[in-house]
């Protein structure tokens, strides 16, 4: 990888990571064009998942005042818990929130127990995650369309009124499951999991901050273990060009996030519904004709 791959790689990266378009598609098809690795699928992923880190280092930063009064909140709640001993009472406006936990660090739990589903599927099938089907046009095309008809179901049948104080344990396992959707290519995590939070009765705002949220978990893990087998796996020459895609999917993906927050805040889903299924009804009609070739060979 040369620095200018490293920089498309990095800009679609940012992009795609947090709009519901699918950044595995489009880094697909970034990668065929720049001709990544001459479409090696071990080499690309470990590019695609180490690129995450980038846009990981944006959700940090943007929703860092979130992520420091969960952790603080977490940690003050358990420990006088344990301290004062406190009992174990549930809140009856919450349903299953324990009184003694603050919302903060309720969310803290649901942030946990909505990250454990993608955790355990995505190490169980790691080997054909990173495998040539995950670049498989056919695959994308599909998925893409499947998953706008999903999101304009959620957008007409959710009746978005939960915001972030209101999240219980349905709305982590329903989002948690959603994010599953995210190993297939196509899919997109920001897609599925905004489209589970709108099933769960989700504003689209919650939805969205509900979703970066539930990301830190899984791109650390999955960036992180594939951080050591890219170093080993990819050529040298193309570490710090690694590292530049990485920086650049990081400002991009800060811009990405403020853009869709905002956006949703005012506007539905359905712009990405509709070019979700443009696209993958153009890829569908390239490759019956044989005009685009499933596979790189």
């Amino acid at each position: 990888m040369d620095y200018l791959q490293a920089i498309v790689l990095g800009i679609v990266q940012g992009l795609t990571e947090f709009i519901p378009i699918s950044s595995t598609a489009h880094l697909v098809f970034a990668s065929r064009w720049v001709g990544l690795y001459g479409g090696n699928a071990e080499q690309t992923t470990a590019t695609m998942a180490v690129i995450q880190l980038g846009t990981l280092a944006a959700v940090i930063v943007y929703f860092f005042s979130d992520i420091l009064s969960i952790a603080t909140a977490f940690i003050r709640d358990h420990w006088r818990a344990v301290t004062q001993r406190r009992g174990m009472r549930y809140s009856g406006t919450r349903g299953v929130r324990p009184i003694w936990l603050s919302e903060e660090a309720w969310l803290g739990w649901l942030i946990i127990l909505g990250s454990i589903p993608i955790g355990v599927i995505g190490l169980l099938f790691k080997k054909l995650i990173e495998g040539k089907e995950t670049k498989n046009l056919w695959t994308i095309a599909i998925m893409l369309i499947t998953i706008a008809v999903l999101l304009a179901i959620a957008e007409a049948l959710g009746d978005q009124r939960k915001r972030m104080r209101d999240l219980g344990i349905v709305d982590a396992v329903v989002v948690g499951f959603s994010q599953v959707l995210a190993l297939m290519p196509g899919a997109s995590r920001s897609g599925s999991t905004i489209m589970g939070g709108l099933f769960a009765g989700q504003t689209r705002e919650t939805a969205a901050r509900f979703s970066f949220l539930l990301s830190i978990p899984a791109i650390t893990a999955s960036g992180l273990l594939e951080l050591k087998e890219a170093i080993q796996i990819l050529p040298s020459e193309s570490h710090y060009p690694l590292i530049t895609a990485t920086l650049v999917a990081g400002i991009v993906g800060y811009l990405s996030i403020w853009f869709l927050m905002e956006y949703l805040k005012r506007n539905s889903t359905a712009i990405f519904i509709v070019y979700r299924i443009v696209l993958g009804t153009v890829l569908l009609i390239l490759l019956w004709q044989g005009i685009l070739s499933p596979q790189v060979s």
